[in-house]
């Protein structure tokens, strides 16, 4: 199996004035495509691991040889969370609904709590990696992951992400993470959260 590139749903300036379009080009077709490259570089002799799905190698990273278990991690950590990322972002955001926004309500008491509660998370997290929203032992939870890491591999199913790498917004938000994060509010894809949320 060699990985490839997924397909966006959507231009490069599909996300502007949010997301620009020459970040999204470099983001999608340079680093993305970095992950992916590395990934299929650690597994083109080991030919057990490429006949595995992406989830299988994510989820059970302790039967991944040691040689290149650190190099799948990260580099498949790469692909499974921006192939995620992209397909949570759309042009047209629209509002929470459904039995997500139910869930969100019970879990927080309503969605402007959640918000406050994730865009802390994102705003305080230090270094890069992600924050996301998963559900762990059926419950809805915000978790901040390091580096590439990803919410499959500690047997959580992610709902939600923002990716808080420098390379995701430094063209256009430089140090202003903040400006980035309530940007990001503003192109999320809520039906795929929603089916993200309804498919576990």
């Amino acid at each position: 199996m060699k990985y490839e590139l997924p397909k966006l749903n959507y231009t490069f300036n599909a996300l502007e004035p949010s997301f620009d379009a020459l970040t999204m080009e470099i983001h999608y077709g340079k680093h993305h495509q970095a992950y992916i490259n590395k990934l299929n570089e650690a597994l083109k002799d080991y030919p057990v691991e490429q006949n595995k799905s992406l989830e299988e190698l994510l989820v059970s990273l302790d039967s991944v040889p040691e040689k290149i278990r650190l190099a799948v991690k990260n580099n498949g950590g790469g692909h499974f969370n921006h192939s995620f990322f992209w397909r949570v972002l759309a042009p047209t955001s629209g509002q929470v609904k459904g039995e997500l926004a139910r869930a969100i309500n019970k879990k927080y008491g309503d969605f402007n709590s959640f918000k406050e509660l994730f865009t802390q998370a994102a705003a305080t997290f230090f270094g890069s990696g992600w924050v996301w929203l998963v559900v762990n032992n059926n419950e809805l939870e915000i978790i901040s992951l390091p580096n590439q890491d990803c919410p499959i591999s500690q047997n959580q199913q992610p709902i939600l992400a923002i990716d808080l790498w420098e390379h995701a917004y430094y063209l256009k938000y430089q140090n202003r993470r903040a400006e980035y994060i309530e940007a990001w509010w503003r192109v999320i894809n809520w039906d795929e959260a929603e089916k993200n949320y309804k498919n576990i």
